[in-house]
């Protein structure tokens, strides 16, 4: 069985465990941690991969009229290099089709990744400025580390 037969929507079952997760690259300085209060009301934006417990996560979240963003990427470490965080992330972009939403974007520490995912650098300041309401709660603002790409469906 392929990594994609795993992955499903999120479940309130899963709240927790998509906390325990993020918060494991977190606290190492990876991503940005998400409270589980913000985890429930914004449930119906992720995807999990689930194999006898949630081992990868992935959100994609609803920015503004035709974009959106890849967030809390994050698979468990005994499950990566096996294609998961792939799948997660096409599974997102794929609902990001049906949406008919073609421009996603990511803010992250992993370019690489994400550049063989066909995500092509963006500079920060070409993201609306909605986007920064969030960087706002970050520890690293406005000094932001993370590198900007962009995925378009044209």
């Amino acid at each position: 069985m392929n990594a994609a037969t795993k992955i499903r929507p999120a479940r309130m079952s899963d709240v927790k465990p998509i906390h325990g997760l993020l918060q494991q690259f977190a606290n190492k300085g990876l991503l940005l941690g998400r409270s589980i209060s913000s985890l429930y009301d914004q449930l119906r934006d992720f995807v999990v991969y689930d194999d006898g417990g949630v081992q990868g996560v992935c959100s994609l979240h609803i920015c503004w009229d035709n974009l959106a963003e890849i967030r809390s990427l994050a698979v468990a470490e005994g499950c990566q290099q096996r294609g998961i965080g792939r799948e997660l992330v096409n599974s997102c972009l794929d609902e990001a089709k049906l949406l008919e939403i073609s421009r996603v974007f990511t803010l992250t520490y992993q370019g690489g990744f994400f550049r063989k995912l066909g995500f092509v650098p963006i500079e920060k300041s070409e993201l609306p400025h909605k986007i920064w309401s969030d960087c706002i709660q970050c520890p690293k603002f406005p000094d932001c580390d993370e590198e900007a790409l962009i995925w378009t469906n044209d």
